[in-house]
């Protein structure tokens, strides 16, 4: 008995001996001192805390700098640097082109219209025999370039009887007669004269009238040009509050040529602003005031009425010197009706026809004149900013019928 009761005591010391040890043998495994041997490192231990107190890394040495060498947030020039950096200046004004024979010089643009006027009368005129029916197709060829039928059939008459009585057959002289005549319907007796010179106590004021579509602000802006060209200050009225962006466009032409833009809000009073601009330009003693109005359709009475009131408020300044209808040279005799119902409502001065570049009809020219009476001043040949030139008949005739 005694035996088995020693047995057993062994037994069980035996075992907790063996379970000490395992237990320090797991204790030494996770306080591994830091030179135990790499290949019994864990890898993916955590990385030392920094140093503190004498254990601290020595401070490495960097060259001091002072507070001017210390650049400032956001600043990457030195300020030196910064000194000699240009700021851009502002665009120079442009000078635009003299307006004196710009018409002959943009002759070329007149192709289309010399070959239908010109180039197809002379060859109409230059056949063997001139009949009833040669005559039927000149008059044909006015009326299709949009001559009108009563200057046509007056101008056809001229030309036979001249033919018949002087004989004439030769090119040279065939050119020479039918230059005569189409002067003599453009008409060079009419006043061409732009009025635009200041009054003693008050500038000069320009209405710039048409329906949408015919190219007015850009023409007013293109006027504006001519007139610094020749010689003018200008102050620039944006009474045309109905169509997005127009005062914008207008002053993009007035910055151009150094003329002041006056503007109001977008559907504002136009009447209010061409009031306001006269009156700048008679606080800045400007030459003359351009004012660009509404483009309103002459079927519509109320905007027409509108454009009335707008020349009655201008007027409480001074008296409107010019109103100029722009019209599309291409729209023909739907031209002549916008013309008419306009001159009902204000006392047009003269005519400025776009667009003369881009059609077959020069015709127009005379037509318009002699349905209100009133001369053409200002023609425009091409996109260009100086590509609107003065009315000159003795060199729109030469460019319509060629050398």
């Amino acid at each position: 008995m005694e035996i088995v009761i020693l047995v057993v005591v062994i037994a069980l010391v035996v075992v907790l001996a063996a379970g000490g040890l395992v237990v320090g043998s797991r204790r030494r495994k996770q306080q591994l001192p830091p030179s135990a041997p790499p290949s019994i490192r864990k890898t993916t231990a955590p990385p030392a805390e920094p140093h503190v107190g004498d254990e601290a890394a020595p401070p490495r040495e960097e060259a001091r700098r002072t507070i001017e060498e210390v650049p400032l947030p956001g600043a990457t020039l030195a300020p030196e640097a910064l000194e000699e950096v240009e700021v851009p200046a502002a665009p120079p004004v442009e000078q635009p082109e003299p307006t004196a024979g710009r018409l002959i010089r943009l002759r070329s643009r007149l192709s289309r219209s010399q070959n239908t006027l010109g180039k197809g009368l002379l060859t109409l005129l230059s056949r063997e025999r001139l009949d009833d029916a040669t005559w039927e197709e000149v008059e044909d060829t006015l009326i299709t370039a949009d001559v009108g039928v009563t200057p046509t059939q007056e101008l056809v008459e001229r030309l036979r009887t001249r033919v018949r009585v002087l004989g004439t057959r030769t090119p040279a002289e065939l050119r020479g007669l039918l230059r005569e005549e189409l002067l003599t319907l453009v008409d060079p007796s009419l006043d061409r004269v732009l009025r635009t010179e200041s009054h003693e106590e008050s500038p000069a004021v320009v209405l710039v009238v048409g329906v949408n579509g015919t190219g007015k602000t850009t023409t007013t802006g293109k006027l504006a040009r001519v007139l610094v060209a020749d010689g003018r200050s200008v102050v620039l009225g944006a009474a045309d509050t109905f169509r997005a962006a127009a005062a914008d466009q207008l002053q993009t032409w007035g910055e151009r040529v150094g003329a002041r833009t006056v503007r109001g809000p977008e559907g504002g009073d136009p009447a209010s602003i061409a009031f306001d601009a006269v009156k700048e330009g008679i606080a800045e003693g400007a030459d003359t005031v351009l004012i660009d109005t509404a483009g309103r359709l002459h079927t519509k009475t109320g905007l027409m009425d509108e454009l009335g009131k707008v020349k009655r408020v201008v007027e409480k300044h001074g008296p409107v010197d010019e109103v100029l209808l722009v019209l599309d040279a291409t729209t023909g005799q739907n031209g002549l009706v916008q013309a008419r119902v306009f001159a009902e409502v204000v006392d047009i001065t003269g005519i400025v026809l776009t667009k003369l570049d881009g059609t077959a009809k020069g015709g127009i020219v005379i037509a318009v004149q002699r349905e209100l009476g009133v001369p053409v001043k200002l023609v425009g040949l091409g996109e260009g900013a100086d590509d609107l030139a003065p009315f000159e008949p003795e060199a729109f005739v030469d460019a319509l019928i060629g050398e």
